[in-house]
């Protein structure tokens, strides 16, 4: 691939199977982490996202190459088979994979590089989506986004750039399956962001933060708890969504 498109532009997009259940590793990594099979099949992603940076590299590609990585999804709580965690750990982040609204399953970090044209060692607290690979990937290309349509990411180049220094998403809404669950709205002008939960996963059991009971949560039916007045929460002092504000506390 390399050797055919170095010479021109070219768009790689590499969708890795790690680290998804059932988690399989090939046999040189298993063993090689602390953390079980889960820790293997990470050192194995990380292994082969760098043989692909090393390939980037040797061909002299490191300073004309955009790349970014990130995941679809928090980590899945209900993977796990007695104490071992196979579906990752999402911090202090509630909720996980499957679940419409909670910052546990929709909160994942993105990580770019680009030597010589954004400066490295840069941490960017803004809320960005999978959705503005499509605007950033046509900008990169000298494109220009469809004007027949609403197109709902924003290309990511000015702030990873520092010409803007917030992101151009106000409003955020977070869907499971085709119900919408959640909306975020970060306040202009300040650096509160707040989330509105409509509906949210009976978790099994209660206090777990996740559906053992189903296997994953559901998005709709008797398995949602449906909010009226929606779960409101300041996730800029509460990032764990631990405290659901009221409209006594919160008259805004």
């Amino acid at each position: 691939f390399y050797f055919r498109n170095k010479h021109r532009p070219f768009l790689l997009f590499v969708s890795l199977l790690h680290v998804h259940t059932p988690l399989i590793t090939t046999e040189k990594f298993q063993g090689r982490s602390r953390h079980g099979l889960y820790g293997d099949n990470v050192e194995e992603m990380d292994w082969m996202v760098g043989r692909l940076l090393d390939a980037i590299d040797k061909e002299g590609l490191k300073n004309a190459t955009f790349i970014y990585f990130a995941s679809d999804h928090g980590g899945s709580l209900e993977a796990h088979s007695g104490n071992a965690q196979f579906g990752g750990w999402n911090g202090i982040y509630k909720g996980g994979k499957g679940m419409g609204g909670w910052e546990g399953g929709i909160r994942v970090p993105g990580i770019v590089r680009w030597p010589g044209v954004l400066p490295a060692g840069t941490v960017i607290h803004e809320l960005t989506s999978l959705m503005d690979i499509f605007p950033t990937v046509v900008h990169l290309a000298g494109g220009a986004v469809p004007q027949d349509r609403v197109i709902d990411g924003r290309t990511l180049l000015p702030l990873l750039q520092g010409t803007v220094q917030h992101s151009g998403h106000e409003f955020m809404f977070h869907y499971c399956g085709a119900f919408l669950h959640a909306v975020r709205w970060h306040q202009k002008d300040s650096g509160t962001v707040w989330k509105a939960h409509y509906a949210t996963p009976v978790f099994q059991p209660e206090a777990s933060g996740a559906c053992f009971g189903r296997g994953i949560c559901p998005c709709f039916g008797d398995g949602v708890t449906h909010h009226d007045p929606p779960l409101l929460f300041d996730l800029s002092k509460d990032p764990s969504e631990a405290n659901p504000l009221s409209a006594n506390t919160e008259p805004l």
